[in-house]
């Protein structure tokens, strides 16, 4: 007993016309080269999107590695300065009063000789506050010809030097002042602005 008629007969159409193929050589190879063609032309494009991909990757995580170093520097610059400002506000406020006090009667020294190379040897005047008088008596015997006098409207560390005709004016807690008000804005202009995202 035979198989055939449980399997489909594919060689013969069902007018009973037989299939044929109309297929050359060259028309083989022309498909085989279309196909060709059209596999290297997707792989191409896979490759292309690829790179294009892998390139706007790099291109994020540079700007995303960039934007945290700035981020980073701007803590790190915040950080700093918000420790160095107590330092450099209690230095401006206890430091430099002790300094200007100490640098009060070499200030004027230095003062008088200027005035005595300029304008010759005339009488010179010293006006002080009370508080300034005790530090400054010793200039008088240092070999400087003049007096000095207590004047109640000048604060500590201000002083008048009076050479003839000639009046110069020293002025340390306006000095401390400026200095003070420099130092202050200068972390206020440094501290670190908000990014806006």
């Amino acid at each position: 007993m035979s198989i055939a008629h449980l399997l489909e007969e594919f060689g013969e159409t069902g007018e009973g016309e037989g299939v044929t193929l109309d297929m050359t050589d060259i028309s083989l190879e022309e498909e085989r080269l279309a196909a060709f063609e059209k596999g290297y032309q997707a792989g191409w494009d896979d490759a292309v999107k690829a790179q294009s991909e892998d390139s706007r990757r790099i291109t994020t995580d540079l700007a995303q590695n960039l934007q945290d170093l700035r981020f980073t520097y701007e803590e790190a610059h915040g950080a700093v300065m918000a420790a160095l400002r107590p330092l450099l506000m209690e230095m401006a406020g206890a430091v430099l009063p002790q300094l200007a006090r100490e640098s009060l009667a070499p200030r004027i020294v230095e003062m008088l000789h200027d005035f005595a190379r300029a304008q010759g040897r005339q009488p010179v005047e010293i006006a002080a506050s009370a508080e300034d008088m005790p530090r400054l008596e010793h200039l008088m015997e240092g070999g400087i010809e003049g007096t000095i006098v207590a004047d109640d409207t000048l604060g500590a560390g201000q002083v008048y030097l009076r050479f003839g005709e000639s009046e110069a004016e020293i002025d340390l807690p306006a000095v401390i002042d400026s200095i003070t008000a420099a130092v202050s804005g200068f972390f206020d202009e440094t501290q670190p602005r908000k990014a806006i995202a």
